[in-house]
């Protein structure tokens, strides 16, 4: 995306290390790689400069990183020089089917439209290991929020909690836990949501 790519270094700067920080988000990444590391690789998608996927590795996990922004992809692989990084859609994933043990994709999906979910989870389903896991993030809501970083106006799209599991049920999935926080000071003042689920065997 070319508004990522234009705050890509400043936007590093600012959440290279925010797992460091954001301890619930960190848990939950680390219980993706509790559920999921056995079955194969886990990925960041929307990965940015690669913080979760280094998360991941850390544990023992092959993981990797997918982004839009090719220069958020070149950051993160000069941060994390031990983990595989490449740009890509992750509604159209350039991977096998069942390639995939997990998939973590925090804060992405403010990228799509409602319409788009569906399509995007039923990719996320092809390219998972039956009872493969995947952890959603999200702001909670209905409607759009803008919100400028570093000079560059960014529109966020909100979905609700029906919303998302419904369009994850309707990709195969069954969502087996949900978890809202109140923004931290350095995010768009709206609630997260987190949303932990599995692929159907």
């Amino acid at each position: 995306m070319d508004e990522y790519d234009a705050i890509a270094d400043a936007y590093a700067a600012r959440h290279l290390d925010a797992l460091d920080r954001r301890l619930l988000d960190r848990a939950l990444v680390d219980l993706v790689a509790a559920e999921a590391g056995a079955l194969g690789p886990v990925a960041d998608l929307g990965c940015g400069p690669g913080q979760t996927a280094r998360r991941l590795s850390s544990l023992g996990v092959t993981s990797l990183g997918v982004d839009s922004s090719r220069r958020m992809v070149e950051i993160a692989a000069a941060a994390h020089p031990g983990v595989g990084f490449h740009v890509g859609d992750l509604r159209r994933l350039d991977v096998p089917s069942q390639a995939w043990g997990g998939i973590v994709c925090l804060s992405a999906l403010v990228h799509l439209p409602a319409r788009e979910l569906r399509a995007a989870f039923t990719e996320f389903g092809r390219v998972l290991k039956p009872s493969g896991v995947v952890l959603l993030s999200y702001l909670s809501g209905s409607g759009t929020r803008t919100s400028t970083f570093d000079g560059v106006e960014l529109t966020f799209h909100l979905h609700s909690r029906a919303e998302i599991e419904a369009s994850l049920s309707k990709a195969g999935f069954v969502p087996c836990a949900y978890v809202e926080r109140r923004a931290y000071p350095d995010e768009v003042d709206t609630p997260c949501a987190h949303v932990m689920a599995r692929r159907a065997s």
